[in-house]
């Protein structure tokens, strides 16, 4: 017993494929194009994360984090007096739902930041999965550690004198 499939293939003569394996395209032809639910499915990932954020936003947006009860405090904050580099995120957010993008920045421009690469982000692995390419974010460590400084240096100047634009 082998695990070889014999196909006849469209020219008429039989062409070996294993087991799971698609006939290959003939020479000088286009791949098909993959229908509409096969798109549909590839893209169904990159749209189920778009779900989850927009219905996180839609309940910031819904519940409004300036009211005190409805979220819980930054405990670094409480605890210290501190602001972290999160601290004003869910009011940003509250803003930035309402279409506010002033005061978003002003209660946490990181966050801001951060909204806006996810939208680039996003949209690049959904156009790609779509063209059935794979979506990786391959980044040197270099950039990791530029990013982590990135996100302590708003941190530490949000709590100091001339950071203070930065403070929520």
């Amino acid at each position: 017993m082998t695990d070889k499939l014999t196909v006849p293939s469209p020219t008429g003569t039989a062409a070996p494929h294993g087991p799971w394996s698609a006939p290959a395209p003939r020479p000088g032809s286009a791949p098909d194009p993959a229908p509409p639910a096969g798109r549909l499915r590839r893209a169904a990932v990159p749209l189920g994360v778009l779900a989850g954020v927009v219905s996180a936003f839609a309940y910031v947006a819904s519940v409004d984090p300036n009211t005190p009860g409805h979220y819980p405090v930054c405990p670094l904050l409480a605890y210290t007096g501190i602001f972290c580099p999160g601290c004003g995120g869910l009011r940003s957010a509250h803003a930035f739902a309402h279409g506010d993008v002033g005061a978003a920045l002003g209660l946490n421009a990181l966050a801001v930041a951060c909204y806006v690469l996810f939208a680039v982000v996003w949209t690049v692995w959904l156009s790609r999965t779509l063209r059935g390419r794979a979506f990786e974010i391959r980044l040197r460590p270099v950039y990791w550690w530029a990013v982590g400084a990135a996100v302590l240096f708003f941190g530490v100047a949000r709590n100091l004198p001339f950071g203070s634009a930065l403070a929520p």
